[in-house]
C-alpha cells in the first residue's frame, strides 16, 4: 500500500459553547444518531464517540460537553472533561453557529485553543460554522471571515448538518489531519457507548423537550437496569414475543421540578416514555417496557458525593 492510499486512522473532538450544533453534527457525520440533541443548551454531558468507517479511513469522533464559565461544580467538571479530551485527539473541530454573531463565549474558546495548536507537534483546529441553513448567503460569507480572524486555524468549513450541505467536505478534511493507521474499532461499529448511557441519554432528551429553561441543567437520568422478560414459570419468552424490562429513575433538584417533569395526571411522564421508548426499541432491536420513576436529588449539581452517585 502506497503512502497516498495508506488507511487513516484517529480521533477528531468536536469543540463550541453550548448549543452550537456539535451533537447535530456529530450524528450527520457518522449518519446515525449516536448523541441526543436538544434546543436547550448543555444538553450533553458525557464525551460520545461516533465512528465515521471508509474504505480509507476510520474517524472516531469525541462530541463534548460545551465550553463554558461554569457556576456549578458540575459545570466546572464539564469544562475539566473537555480539556482532558482536547489533550488526546489528532485533530479538534471548534464548531461556531452561523446564526449568531461571534461573541464573548466563542473568544474565550478560540484563546483557549490557541494555546494547543502552538508549536511543531501543535494539534490542528479545523473550524466548522454550523447551521448555514438558517441564515442567507451573505450572513455565512460574514460569519467566514469573523472565525478566521479569531485564530490561526488549518481550515474553515461551512456546513449545515441538517440539509447535509457540505458534511462529506468536512469528513475529507478531518481524515486529512489523521495519522496512518488501522482499524480501531471493529468495522461497522458506530459507537463504543455502552447501551445503558445511550438510553439514559434518549430519556433525557426527551424528557428535555417542551420544559422550562431551567430545568435542563437539573435532570439526570440513570439507568438501573434492562433486563429479558420471562414468562411465568422463569423460561425464555418466544423468539419474535421478545420484551425488554428497562427500569429508569429520572432525577431533578426540587420538588416544583418533579411536577413539571410529571405533568398533570402524568400526562407529560407519559408522552416522554413514550417518545423515548421509539427511540430506545431502535436502539435495542427489540420491543421495551419502559419503566420510568421521578425522584428528587436536592441541589445535586453542588454537591460532590450525588454528583458520584449519578455518574458525573
Amino acid at each position: 500500500m502506497t503512502t497516498a492510499d495508506a488507511h487513516r486512522s484517529g480521533f477528531a473532538c468536536l469543540v463550541g459553547r453550548p448549543n452550537a450544533g456539535k451533537s447535530t453534527l456529530t450524528n450527520a457525520l457518522v449518519g446515525e444518531k449516536v448523541a441526543i440533541t436538544s434546543g436547550r443548551p448543555q444538553t450533553t454531558r458525557h464525551t460520545i464517540r461516533g465512528i465515521v468507517n471508509r474504505p480509507d479511513a476510520q474517524l472516531v469522533l469525541v462530541d463534548t460537553p460545551g465550553l463554558h464559565r461554569p457556576r456549578t461544580l458540575l459545570g466546572e467538571r464539564l469544562n475539566d472533561l473537555v480539556r482532558d479530551t482536547l489533550t488526546e485527539v489528532d485533530v479538534i473541530v471548534f464548531c461556531v453557529p452561523a446564526d449568531q454573531k461571534v461573541g464573548p463565549g466563542d473568544r474565550y474558546i478560540a484563546a483557549q485553543l490557541a494555546d494547543m495548536t502552538r508549536g511543531r507537534r501543535g494539534t490542528p483546529v479545523v473550524v466548522a460554522v454550523t447551521k448555514t441553513d438558517t441564515v442567507p448567503r451573505d450572513r455565512v460569507a460574514e460569519q467566514l471571515l469573523a472565525v478566521s480572524a479569531l485564530g490561526d486555524w488549518a481550515d474553515v468549513v461551512p456546513v449545515s448538518a441538517v440539509r447535509g450541505d457540505q458534511v462529506g467536505l468536512l469528513t475529507d478534511v478531518l481524515v486529512g489531519h489523521l495519522p496512518e493507521g488501522p482499524e480501531l474499532y471493529p468495522g461497522g461499529e458506530l459507537t463504543d457507548e455502552p447501551e445503558a448511557v445511550m438510553v439514559a441519554e434518549l430519556v433525557r432528551e426527551a424528557a428535555l423537550e417542551g420544559v422550562r429553561d431551567e430545568l435542563p441543567h437539573s435532570l439526570a437520568v440513570v439507568v438501573n437496569e434492562i433486563v429479558p422478560r420471562t414468562r411465568a414459570d422463569g423460561s425464555p419468552r418466544r423468539e419474535g414475543d421478545e420484551l425488554l424490562d428497562v427500569r429508569v429513575d429520572v432525577y431533578v433538584e426540587r420538588d416544583s421540578q418533579k411536577a413539571i417533569v410529571i405533568g398533570r395526571g402524568g400526562s407529560r411522564l407519559r408522552d416522554v416514555g413514550t417518545r423515548a421508548r421509539a427511540g430506545i426499541e431502535a436502539l435495542l432491536g427489540s420491543r421495551v417496557y419502559l419503566d420510568l420513576h421521578v425522584k428528587v436529588a436536592k441541589d445535586w449539581q453542588r454537591d460532590p458525593k450525588q454528583l458520584r452517585r449519578l455518574g458525573f
